[in-house]
């Protein structure tokens, strides 16, 4: 799995709206965990309320900072996010883990 590649499809399909591409890339059981919401998103219908929620609805754009790749499952990704909320432009940063091509879990969070 070449994880560069991987993450910059995934924004891709983040920045496009297109929630049937994005889910895709999520096992489906995956967790997503976003402290900066307080809560965990669990499977690809958790995603999805998460996904719908906080990107289409503050009509979020992602752009990737910095990856950093740790080994063939996990890696640590720094983004910049602009939208229609309070901030208008916000950092944040993703922790990833990887099975079978796919994310497993992931640790999403806000940099203020």
């Amino acid at each position: 799995m070449n994880i560069e590649n991987f993450i910059k499809n995934w924004i891709s399909a983040s920045n496009a709206f297109d929630i049937e591409k994005y889910l895709s890339y999520y096992q489906s059981e995956a967790v997503l965990d976003d402290p900066s919401v307080g809560r965990k998103f669990e499977g690809h219908k958790g995603i999805h309320q998460y996904f719908d929620s906080y990107f289409i609805g503050y009509n979020t754009h992602t752009e990737k900072v910095k990856l950093k790749v740790i080994d063939e499952v996990t890696a640590h990704l720094e983004v910049q996010f602009t939208g229609d909320f309070p901030e208008g432009k916000i950092g944040g940063t993703f922790d990833f883990e990887f099975k079978e091509g796919k994310i497993a879990f992931v640790k999403a969070d806000l940099i203020h």
